[in-house]
């Protein structure tokens, strides 16, 4: 095993080696020269390193641990000390392992804190002919250090669990003066007896806190027409607890057990498998090297449930159990495993069942369409999903390809993502490239490729969207993946052309013969699953129709309750309680399986499954609903189950549904844009640019002021476009807004000034501090002003001071200002059917809508916005004319986001000229830059 820097410098001086961590600000690079805006950094930290003869210091990082392994790294590279290892050759790895099997038999061994003493001790406690006998099976598993040695001599050990039994039989042979071994036995012996004192004191240790004990395990037959149920397995005081396994299973002794190489479930545990070992085992005992291929004779049939749990092929009967020696506790480790933990392991090898338990609502939550937002994502990230699936599945971990739309490209191992500072951007939220450096302004796409343990590919996912931060790139591509795993799971059986459609719409390139190879276990599963569930809906067909809804699979539906006039509406958050009991056809008995007080999802991303979301949305706040569905498949319903048993009896002998109780509690409305994306493609926002756009290309203006900057969107927007535009101004009271706009802009300047043709011809940008309700002169006389969505977050009276201040004192020649049109909110909330226009309670509808975004101060009519503008228009000489973006002018209830033009009536020379007294500066210049690619700040 690798050493680190510091455990290397540790083992090495001990005491005598002082880290010492101190937390340091360093000065921050926010990738935007010139800003004025103070910039907070991270909580960095830097180690100093004291050796007897120098001390060190290391670089600065963000986290504790990595300061003190670069700090380790100086100090050995100051020593002549070379940090990486020595990978043996397959000769070197080969006596290695004869060396380490020795050693399992010596004296001194039996006395260790290794997992594998307790086998040991044990083994001498067995009777007759087993009296001593180390079955090889747990050597191969407890024993971390000869199963990496096994791997250096033939990297085939990691995909076959019978290699490895393989080379340490082998070693043993090459041990004949300390080792025995019989033909045809995965088992060892030492040949000399311990001396008494070692093996007494060492038995008499480990006898004083065992106790008889009974332990609940599952026996999973290998016929699937027989379902898993749960065993006891009763381990006496003076007996080998795999030998209690052995009987279980029909075979004499424990030699004749394998177990499975890693536990199944958590990494924690100790919940392995436990099957027959093939009834031969023909070994090649003729070199000293091995190059070996196993040949098995295995008894029984595939076990479709044990293969798919484990991820490799398992023969015959098998038992889960959670059971062994480990390092912390000095006798037999045991946990019970109950029907329900193994049905809910099964579920969790399936992304969709992954993400149920996350949520702790297998028969609720399901894997949802689309990631939206961080905030409003709950349960497991997509990204994490996905390496918990490769890991379960013995798959590589996958790997990540980020690219921005600047064309910088990078790849990274899983690995590198766990360390690099690309991924804790993601994390956290930042915008960057996985490149190096930082570009705020990029849109990043990622693809995903999956790879089995020997680098055969399995899975390929290549996005064609770009997204503004890289770690929603990462979560999208992860989700698709994701998705189309979790359609097969649903289907192993789906039919090739359906499954074809799926691969493009999702942009999966699937490699068939690696993916079905991998994946062929657990169509076994599904059929027998789907012929069984087939049997109990023909029957459940008789349940009561009324008030339904088939199409989404709805029965007996009711909904209670006074009607609160708050619905839920796509991209917001709903808030539930809800039970789900099992029905029995023709009894008043219920079974309940799942109950929350309070579950939150996100209305329209699929986040549960279709007949609550289409009940839910049907629902105002306060109303409860009740309603049934057919059963879905039956390892959900037993993993919800508390009575796991109880449960499959009732599912085996009678006919019945699921029943569903719902109450809305609260909903929290989604945020503007979110609600508009969900109807508009492309977007309002992109909308409004083009509109914008559009003005400042046919007024051929040269100079743009944008009222309202916010984060720049709409300035950097236009710099991708080629325009007349020469100089671009930004202002806005955010200075945290103005901090992102500044890098966003400089980032598009820099790469466009970099360009070999480029498409801009803006020779300056600055950006302000200020109030677009105070004059500042500098901003007097432009081309073309937007205000883009800006004036609903401010104050009606505000609202109409910059309406006179702009056209008064600034004077654009243009002026665009947009804002949401009130009477389009019923559409975006679902709320209410669309307005007619000879609607009698149309003002009762409008009345029921809510503002779009919870910092509207207003929002106005269709009346109320033509009323404002044409009496500014009037009163200070400019035109005005009306439009908008989203939906219609012609059909009620108009168009979602509403516009005004406004054009000077008077002449260029008299809009130029300034008023006595209105030269005043009130606006800080927080960034500016030049057509010469100069950044600074005028503070």
């Amino acid at each position: 095993m690798k050493l680190t820097p510091k455990a290397i410098i540790v083992q090495k001086f001990g005491k005598n080696a002082q880290f010492t961590v101190d937390e340091v600000q360093d000065v921050v690079q926010n990738g935007c020269p010139g800003l004025a805006i103070p910039q907070k950094g991270p909580c960095l930290y830097r180690c100093s390193l004291q050796l007897p003869e120098f001390s060190v210091v290391s670089e600065t990082f963000k986290k504790k641990k990595d300061a003190e392994q670069s700090a380790a790294e100086k100090a050995l590279e100051k020593l002549g000390i070379d940090p990486s290892p020595n990978v043996p050759s397959a000769e070197e790895a080969w006596d290695k392992l004869i060396a380490s099997v020795k050693h399992l038999f010596s004296n001194e061994f039996l006395s260790s804190q290794s997992p594998l003493r307790g086998h040991f001790i044990a083994a001498l406690r067995r009777d007759g002919d087993l009296y001593g006998s180390v079955p090889a099976s747990v050597i191969a598993v407890c024993d971390s250090k000869l199963a990496n040695l096994c791997k250096l001599i033939n990297p085939k050990v990691e995909s076959s669990h019978l290699l490895v039994l393989t080379y340490i039989m082998r070693a043993a042979t090459r041990l004949s003066e300390f080792v025995v071994t019989s033909e045809g036995q995965l088992s060892l012996w030492r040949k000399d007896p311990y001396p008494p004192e070692i093996m007494e004191s060492s038995i008499i240790r480990q006898s004083e806190s065992l106790d008889s004990i009974c332990i609940e395990a599952i026996h999973i037959p290998c016929s699937l027409e027989m379902a898993a149920h749960p065993v006891t397995l009763n381990v006496s005081s003076t007996g080998y607890y795999l030998d209690v396994i052995a009987r279980t299973l029909d075979q004499t002794d424990g030699n004749k057990i394998l177990v499975s190489s890693r536990t199944i479930g958590k990494a924690s545990s100790e919940m392995r498998l436990y099957f027959a070992a093939p009834k031969s085992y023909l070994l090649d005992l003729s070199s000293d090297l091995p190059n070996v291929e196993e040949v098995v004779d295995f008894e029984g049939s595939l076990n479709p449930r044990a293969s798919h749990l484990y991820g490799q092929d398992i023969y015959g009967d098998a038992i889960l159990a959670s059971i062994g020696y480990t390092r912390k506790s000095e006798g037999l480790f045991h946990e019970d495993i109950t029907l329900q933990s193994y049905y809910r392991m099964l579920i969790h090898l399936t992304p969709s069942g992954v993400y149920k338990l996350s949520r702790e609502a297998i028969l609720t939550a399901e894997l949802p369409m689309a990631f939206t937002t961080r905030t409003n994502w709950r349960g497991s990230f997509p990204r994490e999903m996905l390496f918990m699936f490769c890991r379960q599945h013995w798959l590589s971990e996958p790997v990540f390809s980020t690219c921005s739309n600047s064309l910088k490209e990078s790849s990274e191992s899983s690995r590198f993502y766990e360390k690099s500072a690309a991924l804790e951007s993601a994390e956290t939220g930042k915008e960057c490239t996985s490149g190096g450096g930082t570009a705020a302004s990029d849109n990043v796409r990622c693809e995903v490729k999956i790879f089995s343990k020997s680098r055969d590919p399995i899975l390929e996912c290549s996005p064609k969207e770009f997204y503004k931060k890289q770690n929603e790139s990462i979560e999208n591509a992860s989700l698709k993946v994701l998705s189309w795993l979790n359609a097969y799971f649903k289907d192993p059986a789906i039919p090739l052309e359906k499954l074809n459609n799926l691969v493009g719409a999702l942009d999966i390139q699937c490699y068939p013969q690696n993916f079905f190879k991998k994946f062929s276990s657990y169509r076994f599963i599904h059929n027998v699953q789907q012929r069984k569930m087939g049997e109990k809906l023909l029957q459940a067909n008789s349940i009561n129709m009324l008030n339904a809804i088939p199409e989404h699979g709805i029965y007996c539906l009711s909904i209670g309750g006074p009607d609160s006039g708050i619905y839920p509406s796509n991209g917001c958050l709903s808030f539930i309680s809800y039970s789900v009991s099992l029905v029995i056809e023709g009894e008043t008995m219920k079974e309940l399986l799942e109950s929350r007080e309070e579950f939150e999802f996100e209305m329209g991303t699929g986040a549960v499954i279709p007949q609550v979301e289409v009940v839910t949305a049907q629902m105002s706040v306060g109303q409860s609903a009740c309603f049934c569905k057919e059963l879905p498949p039956q390892e959900l319903i037993l993993a919800a189950a508390d009575d796991s048993a109880r449960t499959f009896s009732l599912l085996s002998s009678r006919a019945c549904c699921l029943e569903y109780h719902i109450s809305l509690l609260r909903v929290t409305e989604p945020p503007e844009d979110r609600m508009e994306q969900a109807l508009f493609s492309p977007p309002l926002s992109k909308q409004r640019v083009e509109y914008a756009l559009q003005h400042i290309k046919e007024s051929c203006a040269t100079t743009l002021v944008d009222f309202g900057c916010g984060s720049g969107s709409l300035l950097d927007s236009l710099l991708d476009y080629p325009t007349a535009l020469e100089k671009i101004v930004g202002v806005d009271i955010s200075q945290k807004s103005l901090s992102r706009a500044a890098k966003i802009i400089h980032s598009k300047l820099s790469k466009k000034l970099d360009a070999a043709v480029p498409c801009t011809d803006v020779k300056s940008a600055v950006l302000y501090d200020g109030s677009i309700t105070v004059f500042d002169s500098r901003l007097h006389g432009f081309d073309i002003g937007t205000c883009l969505e800006v004036i609903e977050h401010m104050e009606e009276d505000e609202a109409s001071q910059f309406g006179n201040i702009v056209l008064s004192s600034f004077r654009p020649r243009i002026l665009i200002v947009s804002t949401p049109n009130y009477e389009y909110n019923a559409i975006l909330q679902k709320s209410s059917s669309t307005i007619q226009e000879d609607d009698p309670d149309e003002k009762t509808q409008l009345q029921s809508c809510k503002f779009r975004n919870h910092d509207h101060k207003f929002e106005w009519t269709r009346d109320q916005f033509n009323c404002w503008a044409t009496e500014l228009a009037a009163r200070h000489n400019y035109s005005v004319e009306f439009s908008g973006v989203g939906g219609s002018g012609d059909r009620e209830p108009g168009f979602a986001s509403q516009i005004a033009v406004f054009r000077s009536r008077s002449p260029p020379e008299e809009d130029d000229l300034l008023k006595d007294g209105d030269s005043a500066h009130h606006y800080k210049v927080i960034w500016e830059w030049d057509g010469n690619g100069l950044s600074r700040s005028s503070l």
